[in-house]
C-alpha cells in the first residue's frame, strides 16, 4: 500500500514562532508581559492591533502556552518561557486542546456566536489552568455581539481569558477597549527582516544573494508572513540559489539603479533619456505603476538624505542610494525634490485612472523633465526683485526647444544635477543673492472717506459688531449713508433695503452702551456719503490698482502670462477693522502655489 505523501509546509507555517525568544520585532510587549508574569498581574483580556502578518495570532498562542504551561515536571506554573515539551504545550501547538478555543469573527459575527461562548465561560477548563477564548479579527463581530460581551469581558471567572486580535483597532467599540490590556504589534524593521529571511535560507539550505533578501524585506513592508510567502516564491523560482534579478522579475520591480539613472535624467532635463530608459524598464517587465512609486521613494529618500545625511551611513540602506544618494542629495534643492514629489504623487493617480498607464507615466516623466528647468519661487522673487531694482525689463522666457540629450527642455542647456560631475546651477541660479521674501512699496495716499465723521461713524457702528448684533451691523454698513454725526446726535438716509424700524432700534443701543443719550435721525433730502461697504470696496479696488501698477509684480505678470493676482493681503495684523486699516498695505509676498499675496 502506498503511503500518503506529506504535505509541504509553507515557510509562514513552518517557522511561526513558538516562544516569546523567537517573536522578532516586539520587545515592548515581551517586557511587558514578562513583567506581568512575573509579579502575578495578569490581565482578564488582551487587545493584539496591528497590520497584518506582525504575529498578532501568533503571540495569543504563545499567551495560550505561558498561561498553561506546566513545566517537564508538571509542577510549573505561569511562565514567559513554555516549555514546549508538557502536555498543555504541545496540544495548544497542535492546534487540538480543548480548553483553548479560537474563533474566527469574520466568519462567526452574530450575537449567537457569542452566546455559545457566554454560556461556556461559566464552566471550569477540562485540564488546563485558564480557558483562553482567542478571536480573530474581532472587528468583524457585530454591534449586538459586541455588546452581548460587554459584561462577560469585564467580569469573567478566573479561570477565563480572552485574546482579540484585529488589524482596524478603530472599528472595535471604546466599551470593549477599556476593559482590554491593549498592545500594538508595530510593523518589523527591514533589518530585523533581512536577518531573520537569512536565517531561514540557511536552515532551508538556500543560498540567497543579500540584494534578493532586501528587495524580499522592503517588498514585506513590516509584514513577517508577506515576507516569508515571498521567500517561498523566490525559492520555489529560482531553486538551489535565490538572485536578485530573479526577486525583481517576480515582483515586477525596476532595476534600482535603472531608477536612479531615470530620475537623474528627468531632474537634469532630459526628457528623451528618461523616455528611453522608461522604455527599457517596460520591455523587461517593469509594471509602469510601480516604476513612478520607486521614483517616489527614491524622492523621498534623497529629500531625507539631504536633511538627516546620516541615513546615507545605515547598513539597511540599499548600495546604490548609499553609494550615488550623497552626490545626487548634494546636487540638488529641498524645494526641487518637493516639486518632483508633488508631481509624482500626482502623476501615481493619474496613471491609476489612465486606460493605457504606460502613457500617463511617461506624460509625468516628460512634466518632470521639463519642470526641473523652472526657477523655485525663492529664486523668482529674488530674480524679479533684482530687475526691479535695477530698473531692466523682465526677459522673455526662452522658447522651449524640446529637445532630449544634453539640451535640455529649457533651451539653455540648463541642468540641475549633472552626472558625475558637480551640480551644474540652472538659469535662475545665478539669481541667489539674498534679497527679502517681502518687497516693500510706497504707502498709499491717505483716502479722503477716511477722516473724521467717516472715522467716528465707522467705530459707532464697530461698536454692534461687538455687542453681537449682526443684523444691524450688516444693515449700518451696506443700508445707510452717514449724513451728519455729532456728539449725542447721528443723521442718516436709510437705503429701501433697511428696515423701517432701523432708526428706532440703533438708538436706544447705543445710549445703553455709550453711557450718553443719542438721537438718531433719518433723513431723505441730501446723499450724504457712500455706505461703509461701499467705501471699502473702493479702497480694495484702489488698492489692487496699486498692486497692479507695482513693477515688481508686472514683472511676474510678464514672466508668467495667464498669470493673476489672487488676493491682496495685509501682512500686518490690524488691531481692529477699520478703513484704514485696508488701505495700510505695507508688503507683497508670494504663497507656496506662486500667487501674488500684497
Amino acid at each position: 500500500m502506498n503511503t500518503p505523501p506529506i504535505a509541504y509546509r509553507v515557510l509562514a507555517r513552518k517557522y511561526r514562532p513558538t516562544t516569546f525568544s523567537e517573536l522578532i520585532g516586539q520587545e515592548s510587549l515581551v517586557r511587558t508581559l514578562t513583567n506581568a508574569m512575573s509579579s502575578g498581574r495578569i490581565a482578564q483580556a488582551f487587545m493584539l492591533t496591528g497590520v497584518r502578518g506582525v504575529g498578532k495570532t501568533t503571540t495569543a498562542r504563545i499567551i495560550a502556552r505561558a498561561l498553561n504551561c506546566i513545566g517537564p515536571d508538571g509542577t510549573g506554573g505561569p511562565t514567559i518561557s513554555p516549555c514546549g515539551v508538557c502536555e498543555p504545550c504541545l496540544a495548544i501547538i497542535q492546534d487540538r486542546h480543548v480548553d483553548v478555543l479560537e474563533m474566527d469573527a469574520a466568519s462567526h459575527t452574530g450575537v449567537d456566536d457569542i452566546r455559545e461562548i457566554i454560556s461556556g465561560v461559566r464552566y471550569s477548563p477540562v485540564s488546563a489552568r485558564y480557558k483562553l477564548y482567542i478571536i480573530d479579527e474581532v472587528h468583524m463581530l457585530s454591534k449586538n455581539a459586541f455588546n452581548a460581551l460587554l459584561k462577560t469581558l469585564e467580569e469573567p471567572p478566573s479561570h477565563v481569558k480572552f485574546v482579540f486580535a484585529t488589524t482596524e483597532i478603530r472599528k472595535v467599540p471604546v466599551t470593549v477597549l477599556s476593559r482590554c490590556q491593549r498592545f500594538d504589534l508595530r510593523r518589523v524593521t527591514t533589518s530585523e527582516l533581512i536577518g531573520h529571511y537569512t536565517k531561514v535560507a540557511g536552515k532551508e539550505g538556500v543560498g540567497v544573494e543579500p540584494d534578493a533578501v532586501a528587495l524580499i524585506a522592503r517588498a514585506a513592508d513590516g509584514s513577517v508572513r508577506d515576507g516569508l510567502s515571498l521567500l517561498d516564491q523566490a525559492i520555489a523560482l529560482g531553486g538551489a540559489t535565490v538572485t536578485a534579478d530573479q526577486v525583481r522579475d517576480m515582483l515586477g520591480l525596476a532595476d534600482r539603479a535603472a531608477i536612479i539613472d531615470l530620475f537623474e535624467a528627468a531632474l537634469t532635463g532630459k526628457p528623451a533619456r528618461a523616455l528611453e530608459i522608461f522604455a527599457d524598464l517596460h520591455r523587461a517587465g517593469a509594471d509602469p505603476l510601480v516604476v513612478l512609486r520607486d521614483l517616489l521613494d527614491l524622492t523621498h529618500f534623497l529629500t531625507r538624505a539631504k536633511v538627516v545625511p546620516d541615513i546615507l551611513k545605515d547598513p539597511s540602506t540599499p548600495e546604490a542610494e548609499r553609494s550615488r544618494g550623497g552626490a545626487i542629495a548634494a546636487g540638488l534643492g529641498v524645494p526641487l525634490l518637493t516639486r518632483a514629489w508633488q508631481l509624482l504623487l500626482k502623476g501615481v493617480n493619474e496613471a491609476m485612472a489612465a486606460p493605457v498607464p504606460q502613457q500617463a507615466v511617461e506624460m509625468v516623466i516628460i512634466r518632470l523633465a521639463y519642470a526641473a528647468d523652472l526657477p523655485t519661487p525663492a529664486d523668482l522673487i529674488r530674480q524679479l526683485g533684482g530687475r526691479a531694482a535695477s530698473g531692466a525689463a523682465p526677459a522673455s522666457p526662452a522658447p522651449s526647444s524640446g529637445g532630449g540629450g544634453g539640451g535640455g527642455p529649457g533651451g539653455q542647456g540648463a541642468a540641475v544635477l549633472a552626472r558625475g560631475t558637480a551640480p551644474v546651477a540652472s538659469a535662475s541660479a545665478a539669481l541667489r543673492a539674498p534679497l527679502p521674501l517681502a518687497i516693500a512699496r510706497p504707502e498709499p495716499a491717505a483716502s479722503p472717506v477716511d477722516a473724521g465723521p467717516m472715522r467716528e461713524f465707522r467705530a459707532l457702528v464697530q461698536l454692534f459688531s461687538e455687542h453681537h448684533e449682526g443684523v444691524l451691523f450688516a444693515h449700518l454698513q451696506g443700508s445707510v449713508h452717514l449724513v451728519r454725526i455729532e456728539p449725542g446726535l447721528l443723521e442718516i438716509q436709510p437705503k429701501s433695503t433697511a428696515p423701517r424700524d432701523l432708526v428706532n432700534r440703533i438708538g436706544p443701543l447705543l445710549s445703553e452702551w455709550t453711557g450718553r443719550r443719542w438721537t438718531v435721525v433719518a433723513t431723505f433730502d441730501s446723499p450724504g456719503h457712500p455706505t461703509l461697504q461701499d467705501q471699502d470696496e473702493e479702497i480694495k479696488a484702489r488698492v489692487r490698482r496699486e498692486a497692479e501698477a507695482h513693477p515688481l509684480v508686472k514683472a511676474v505678470l510678464a514672466t508668467f502670462p495667464g498669470a493673476r493676482i489672487k488676493e491682496v493681503r495685509n501682512t500686518t495684523p490690524a488691531v481692529a477693522p477699520s478703513c484704514s486699516a485696508l488701505a495700510d498695505q505695507s508688503t507683497e509676498t508670494y504663497d507656496e502655489e506662486g500667487n501674488l499675496d500684497l
